[in-house]
């Protein structure tokens, strides 16, 4: 039963079955060694911590007992947000950290992130596989923890350090929240009351209960607090975070929700590009081709990255650039060892706000160029089958890539371009499209729609 707690990206699935105390602790222990050989074969510190769920506490405790049993020690940071986890790692010089959480799934759900040395993250392809080999294979009675254990509080730190993203608010500034009953709740206190002029009315910040409505931001439903709750107080910006705090969406002073990808230009160019010229930005492959030519207009460097934080991080990593932005509300920081954080996005957006003097809704709408399809999931079983059609039928008329699925780009011709990934758990297909205007894109999607199967309820 252990395997099907393993994803592609982290530990996750429901409890108490499968996941559980006992195997909480086969993942620690799993976890432990796996981050012993990193580091040479040598022990080390390894952080834990979790959210506001109400398993997480013992299975954070389990977990690190199984941690401790390979000899490592052990330092709880408390109930805190996952990007926590990603500045407190390099900051105790610690090897590897381990976040209890289920992000944004139902309140019976809980799961671990695993970084290692330097938040980098522990996926399958990055560590994930060994860690859950090792757990699978540990037998017989469990070792005594060796490892010593303490309790720090970091808050103070990582206040200061999320600070550093936001400039003096000059003139009184009113903002919206909901936290989703997530770690927002916490962090959103302990990060921003204390700012000179900052006003922030919040909802859903109670936690421990379950959620009032999914802690997913990237469901449209579940941005409707948001917005009428700007609209309500006349915010100049409001912001809905997911279960772990990790991300961020965005709604301007309208109640409009501002697009992920029209964010990661907006903060290219009013935050990045004055005090990083040439940098690299690292964009996620769905997003608008608005992201790319306003790169390029501000001397900067493109990377296109496959989908998923593993990715992006490894991009952001490995070019040193200074952002990366995601669909899915992720958004990357050079500046915070090269990972996400809802927290600094939300402290960017404040900080443009405040040098521009503009309305969000202004700074955003020139990045609004493009008509766009959002994600659409269709059921076909014969994914590849699929993809390898499309590619045939395009080729003569568009480039083709294949980063992360394929991708089809006949923008500079036939003003349009589109993105086809298949799931790695389901028989579905997830199709982004964009085109020059509506008419050329819902001709494209009407030829499209009838080789991509059938179109998926619920996803």
């Amino acid at each position: 039963m252990i395997g099907n707690i393993f994803k592609a990206y982290d530990v996750r699935a429901t409890y108490p079955e499968p996941l559980n105390e006992e195997a909480a602790w086969c993942v620690g222990y799993g976890t432990g060694e796996y981050l012993k050989k990193n580091n040479g074969g040598e022990t080390g510190l390894v952080l834990v911590s979790r959210d506001m769920r109400p398993h997480s506490p013992g299975l954070c405790k389990a977990m690190s007992e199984g941690i401790r049993a390979t000899g490592m020690d052990v330092v709880d940071l408390g109930m805190c947000d996952t990007s926590f986890m990603y500045f407190a790692v390099p900051y105790l010089k610690a090897v590897g950290g381990v976040q209890t959480t289920a992000s944004h799934n139902p309140i019976n759900y809980n799961g671990f992130k695993i970084s290692k040395d330097g938040a980098r993250p522990v996926g399958a392809d990055t560590g994930l596989k060994e860690i859950e080999a090792i757990a699978k294979a540990f037998e017989g009675e469990k070792p005594e923890p060796t490892g010593s254990f303490e309790v720090k509080d970091l808050w103070a730190e990582y206040r200061k350090h999320i600070q550093k993203f936001l400039v003096p608010l000059t003139k009184p500034m009113k903002v919206f929240v909901d936290g989703s009953n997530g770690m927002a709740g916490k962090l959103v206190p302990e990060a921003f009351f204390d700012v000179e002029n900052l006003e922030i009315s919040d909802v859903y910040f109670e936690m421990g209960n379950g959620f009032v409505h999914e802690p997913n931001p990237l469901v449209a439903e579940n941005m409707i607090p948001t917005q009428e709750g700007v609209k309500k107080i006349g915010a100049v910006a409001g912001a809905c975070f997911d279960g772990d705090a990790d991300r961020c969406m965005v709604v301007d002073e309208t109640g409009e929700v501002v697009g992920c990808d029209h964010m990661t230009a907006m903060l290219a160019e009013y935050y990045f590009a004055k005090d990083n010229p040439g940098t690299t930005i690292v964009y996620d492959l769905r997003s608008s081709k608005v992201v790319e030519e306003t790169i390029a207009r501000l001397g900067m460097k493109a990377k296109k990255s496959k989908v998923g934080h593993v990715n992006m991080k490894a991009a952001l990593r490995e070019t040193e650039g200074a952002f990366g932005g995601e669909l899915s509300g992720h958004f990357y920081f050079r500046d915070n060892n090269y990972a996400d954080s809802g927290a600094i996005t939300f402290a960017c957006v404040l900080s443009v706000l405040e040098q521009t003097g503009k309305k969000l809704s202004e700074l955003v709408e020139p990045y609004r160029k493009y008509p766009q399809s959002g994600e659409i999931n269709f059921e076909v079983e014969d994914k590849v089958g699929v993809m390898n059609l499309l590619k045939d039928k395009y080729a003569s008329v568009a480039t083709v890539e294949e980063l992360d699925g394929v991708s089809i780009d006949a923008f500079d011709g036939e003003g349009w371009w589109f993105n086809v990934r298949a799931s790695n758990t389901e028989p579905l297909l997830r199709l982004n499209a964009e085109a020059k205007d509506k008419v050329t894109l819902d001709k494209l999607l009407k030829e499209l729609e009838p080789h991509l199967g059938t179109p998926a309820e619920g996803h």
